[in-house]
């Protein structure tokens, strides 16, 4: 049986709820997408690879529950991810929930600076410039099912983002990078909880746990100390959490509430930040 209590409490009905995971085909989205699929919701999952998602699909319809439905898209580039809300767009007509779960780890492809086709830092496009622009783009369906949530899957790693370099050209290390793209999900956060007050749709990020035994992490280097499942508790507490409900603009630390870098905090940063995406993803202000 699932843990409900030792993540909040109970959590509502997820039946015929339609969740979108990103980066759903491994790791801990991977965990979160089973787990909904059991609990009968609508799973949209996402991913690069398309055997992945085979072998995810066919695990779930072995399990009994209803196959989930892939969408392949590449989320370093702007256009694969215009093109990913334009196919959820066109097949649903409504989204309870969008978790912002794709990423690059610090180490993932390497510690030197790559730069995605649209010329931006590559883990800046795709750790958080994707999810801004498909939260962006899948706002009315969001609407259209309110209350509805997006979780931004973000870490206790952040570091400052400096304006005069935001791609990192200078003194650039995979983890600053990582870090960055974070608490700029993070800053984003806030922010966009403020601009969708009232429409019925909360914001909330987090770190889910330390050190998970994910792809991403081993490929780091890292000895994982913490497990998907842990992960996965948080970010679903998020997601289906009857304790959360309303509650929006929130960073946690798992399943406390905890305080990011202070530069989330600094309103003429958020206001730099949401101006500069805006204009990296294409989207008029």
């Amino acid at each position: 049986m699932w843990p409900r209590a030792a993540v909040g409490g109970p959590a509502m009905q997820m039946n015929d709820k339609t969740v979108l995971i990103t980066g759903s085909t491994d790791g801990v989205g991977r965990y979160v997408a089973r787990r909904l699929a059991a609990e009968c919701a609508k799973v949209l999952i996402h991913g690069r690879d398309a055997a992945r998602a085979k072998t995810l699909i066919d695990e779930i319809v072995k399990a009994g529950h209803a196959a989930p439905i892939f969408y392949q898209a590449d989320l370093s580039s702007m256009s694969g991810t215009r093109a990913l809300a334009e196919a959820v767009k066109r097949d649903h007509q409504r989204l309870d929930v969008f978790v912002s779960n794709a990423g690059i780890g610090s180490q993932s492809d390497g510690p030197q600076r790559q730069v995605s086709a649209d010329g931006h830092e590559l883990r800046f496009a795709v750790n958080y410039l994707s999810g801004f622009l498909l939260a962006h783009l899948l706002l009315p369906l969001l609407k259209a099912a309110a209350p509805s949530r997006i979780v931004n899957v973000a870490s206790l790693g952040q570091h400052p983002i400096d304006f005069d370099d935001v791609m990192i050209t200078k003194g650039y290390s995979g983890s600053r990078a990582y870090a960055q793209s974070k608490l700029a999900q993070i800053m984003f956060t806030i922010d966009f909880a403020e601009e969708v007050k009232g429409a019925g749709v909360t914001v909330n990020s987090l770190h889910p746990a330390t050190y998970m035994n994910t792809t991403m992490v081993r490929a780091g280097g890292i000895t994982p100390i913490s497990t998907v499942e842990q992960g996965g508790a948080a970010i679903l507490r998020l997601v289906e959490g009857d304790d959360v409900a309303g509650k929006s603009g929130l960073f946690f630390n798992g399943i406390n509430e905890a305080r990011a870098n202070p530069q989330a905090y600094d309103a003429d940063a958020r206001k730099r930040l949401r101006a500069l995406s805006l204009e990296l993803v294409g989207i008029s202000s």
